[in-house]
C-alpha cells in the first residue's frame, strides 16, 4: 500500500525538472530571491606593480622569438630553458615564446621582425625529434648571447 500524502497548507510550488533548468525557463521557488553578491576586486598598491622594461638589441631589433611545436613536451622544455638563459644573460632583452600559432614539428630561435636573423631553425621534424635532441642547448644559448652583445 502506498503512503498517504500529507496535506500541504502552503502555496503550491512549480515542478522543476532538469530540462526546464537547462533552458532557463524555471520559475524561482522562493518568493524573495537573494540579491547577487558583488564580486571582489583585488586591491593593488603602487609598489606591487612592476614597470615593464623593454630594451632593444644593439642591431635595432625588437627582441627574440622562440617558436616551438606544442605536440611534445620536449619542445617546451628547451624553449623555456632558452628564454630563461637569454633573459638572465642579456639584461633587458625581451624574449617571447610562441607569440603566434606555432608550426608543426618546428623549433626556431630568431630575432623578432620581418627580416629577423635566424639563430636556430629546425623545421618539419618527425618523431623522435633527433635534430633537436642532438643540439647542445648551452652552446646554442651562449652563441646567441655573443651575437647579441
Amino acid at each position: 500500500m502506498a503512503p498517504k500524502k500529507r496535506p500541504n497548507m502552503e502555496q503550491p510550488t512549480t515542478r522543476v525538472t532538469r530540462s526546464s533548468t537547462r533552458n532557463g525557463n524555471s520559475k524561482p521557488i522562493s518568493s524573495d530571491p537573494e540579491p547577487p553578491k558583488s564580486k571582489r576586486v583585488k586591491k593593488t598598491t603602487i609598489s606591487e606593480s612592476k614597470p615593464e622594461v623593454k630594451a632593444t638589441v644593439e642591431s635595432g631589433s625588437k627582441g627574440i622569438v622562440v617558436e616551438h611545436c606544442t605536440q611534445c613536451r620536449q619542445f617546451k622544455i628547451r624553449a623555456v630553458k632558452v628564454k630563461e638563459e637569454l633573459e638572465n644573460g642579456v639584461p633587458g632583452l625581451e624574449v617571447r615564446v610562441n607569440p603566434e600559432k606555432p608550426r608543426r614539428g618546428c623549433f626556431e630561435i630568431r630575432v623578432d621582425g620581418e627580416n629577423g636573423e635566424k639563430f636556430v631553425s629546425l623545421l618539419d621534424m618527425k618523431r623522435p625529434f633527433g635534430p633537436m635532441k642532438a643540439l647542445d642547448m648551452d652552446k646554442v644559448i651562449s652563441d646567441i648571447i655573443e651575437k647579441i652583445k
